[in-house]
């Protein structure tokens, strides 16, 4: 599956996009896990910028261009998710 950071996300991935292989039947909940556990901290090149953890808990998501607001639905290994965060602005 692919995943896609936006905003304060990619600053705290470090990285654009990124693809997942997890079991099948993995969970939104359980890919959100993982990227947690694989990005502890802000990128090198992100200086500055929060933890993945904390802007993932503010964050929105959609699941192949849906908003998917259920943490226990249930992915396909061709699923493309973004992560956004809040945006300022307008």
């Amino acid at each position: 599956m692919l995943i896609r950071y936006f905003g304060a996300a990619q600053a705290a991935a470090g990285v654009e996009e990124e693809k997942l292989v997890l079991p099948e039947g993995s969970t939104l909940a359980d890919v959100l896990a993982v990227l947690i556990r694989e990005h502890p901290s802000p990128g090198a090149q992100s200086k500055g910028a929060p933890a993945l953890e904390s802007v993932i808990a503010r964050s929105s998501f959609l699941r192949n261009e849906i908003a998917c607001k259920d943490r226990s639905a249930v992915l396909e290994d061709q699923d493309i998710i973004d992560i956004l965060p809040p945006f300022a602005g307008g």
